[in-house]
């Protein structure tokens, strides 16, 4: 399996994402930047999550069929949408109720463009999946209440 870098100018791998992309803030996603995307890539899909949540994961953002490009703007809509946990579509930032927790902005590089609807939940996401990554990467990040 090949990883790809996965980063954000917002925030370090393993530091503190800032408030912005939170609850407690403008609730937006960072900017991600990628590196070593493979040629034969058709489409890139995101799970961002939280495994420290007490619904391990608690998912707060699914893309798919995102463009192989190299960044994903802040604030953005970079593919179609799913279902997170907080029963929304789209971008729900980090909003621990205590303590700090990780959050996973985890990419899946796939040698095809996904058939799912906007709105699929993880699983059926994940599913469709099987058979075509080819690469992947993640940042990790923490947030907990001040």
């Amino acid at each position: 399996m090949q990883v790809i870098k996965v980063f954000s100018s917002a925030f370090e791998s393993n530091s503190t994402i800032p408030r912005k992309y939170t609850c407690d803030g403008e609730n937006i996603n960072p900017s991600l930047e990628f590196a070593n995307i493979p040629e034969e890539a058709e489409s890139l899909v995101l799970i961002m999550d939280d495994p420290d949540s007490p619904m391990n994961p608690f998912t707060h953002w699914i893309v798919w069929n995102i463009e192989p490009v190299a960044k994903i703007e802040e604030d953005s809509i970079p593919g179609i949408e799913g279902m997170n946990n907080f029963r929304k579509i789209g971008y729900g930032g980090p909003c621990p109720s205590s303590d700090t927790h990780r959050y996973y902005f985890r990419v899946y590089v796939l040698d095809r463009k996904l058939e799912l609807k906007a709105g699929a939940g993880r699983k059926e996401l994940e599913n469709e999946m099987i058979g075509h990554i080819i690469a992947e990467g993640e940042l990790m990040g923490k947030y907990g209440k001040t």
